[in-house]
């Protein structure tokens, strides 16, 4: 039986389990608790940065994957040369933990992406906001998601306190211009290490407060763009696995790169129903280097909502039974994480022939939800 490990214990290693069992592999994750989101899975409970944990674990497997991007290089690097394989590798990797190195490396591989710069120094953020400005993206190289280590500033008073522990971030901070975007798009892909390429329908994806709220795919309407732009990055870096590439889209049709992951990513869930092959199969599939599935749709149209957490005391299960009733051609997923407002609890997906409809429904069954 092939054995894959997941490094991180959260809802995306929980998702992968049942495709995990589909198709005969047994799946490992090294958790951060007891309790960790995908804890019917976990093998091992521990520190990731621990080197004699990390490595305990990675032998027992045939491939080690990630629930998150937070494994620092150089412990990756211990296991490459400990005979591990990681997908993706940490030469890889490191495009999606540092958000500098991926600027560098996308511009080196002529990739559209907003005008940026590395800043020390107040001096050159100020000098940053009179060339781009009056408001400017400010962002930490490392530890950032989900909206956090992202700013909107107009001054470098806004980012004092970053500079003051500039240490903490690698050195130095991120700057971006603010994109006059009209449209936020996800296209997400998968390599496996022989170099063949899968990719999924572009999906449109709608934020509040730096968090994906909405998803709804595919959009047809940027041709062939998103498509090239993830061929160039996948094969460029190197990737194994699946990609997900976050992306502005402007007035005139053109497409900036915002960010990268490399893992399965919320902007898939979609996939779990809405495609012949999930992100999540496919991830697996990737990571062992078996033959890719493919990512047709299995409607016209599909649309993913994320359940946010509303409150400290709302679990959203004992509200699943009037949406299930309201809405019956919804899909529900919840990830068994403690309530908190704000935070990821689940997500809700419906198929559909028109997507104002599926939107609209799934909207219903979120409301439903809520407890509203």
């Amino acid at each position: 039986m092939l054995r894959v490990g997941v490094i991180g214990g959260g809802q995306l290693a929980r998702m992968m389990q049942p495709a995990a069992i589909n198709l005969g592999i047994q799946l490992r994750v090294f958790a951060e608790a007891e309790n960790s989101s995908a804890h019917l899975s976990a093998t091992a409970v521990g520190d990731y940065l621990d080197p004699a944990a990390l490595l305990s674990f990675a032998k027992g497997v045939d491939a080690v994957t990630f629930d998150h991007e937070h494994v620092p290089k150089h412990l990756l690097e211990m296991l490459e040369r400990e005979g591990v394989k990681v997908r993706p590798g940490s030469a890889a990797l490191i495009h999606a933990q540092n958000k500098l190195f991926m600027r560098k490396k996308l511009a080196s591989l002529g990739v559209s992406q907003p005008i940026w710069a590395a800043a020390k120094t107040a001096a050159e953020i100020e000098d940053f906001i009179s060339k781009n400005g009056p408001e400017i993206i400010v962002k930490t190289p490392i530890g950032g998601y989900d909206g956090k280590g992202v700013r909107v500033v107009s001054s470098v008073q806004e980012v004092q306190d970053w500079l003051d522990s500039i240490s903490d971030f690698g050195g130095e901070l991120l700057l971006e211009q603010k994109v006059p975007f009209v449209t936020e798009l996800a296209q997400l892909s998968a390599r496996r290490p022989s170099g063949k390429i899968k990719i999924w329908p572009l999906a449109k994806t709608v934020q509040v407060s730096g968090v994906c709220s909405e998803v709804i795919a595919p959009v047809s309407d940027v041709g062939d763009q998103a498509k090239n732009i993830a061929l160039t990055i996948s094969e460029g870096l190197g990737v194994v696995g699946v990609m997900a590439v976050e992306l502005f889209q402007v007035d005139s049709g053109e497409l900036f790169v915002n960010e990268l992951a490399m893992r399965p990513h919320n902007s898939g869930h979609f996939t779990i129903e809405g495609s012949v092959t999930s992100q999540f199969e496919q991830h697996l599939r990737a990571v062992l280097d078996l033959p890719l599935g493919s990512t047709g749709l299995n409607a016209p149209f599909a649309a993913m909502l994320n359940l946010l957490g509303q409150d400290d005391s709302n679990t959203m299960q004992p509200h699943f039974s009037k949406a299930m009733d309201l809405v019956p051609e919804a899909k529900f997923h919840l990830y068994e994480k403690a309530p908190r407002k704000g935070r990821k609890m689940g997500h809700v997906t419906i198929l559909g022939d028109e997507p104002n409809t599926i939107l609209k429904r799934a909207n219903l069954a979120r409301a439903a939800i809520y407890g509203n």
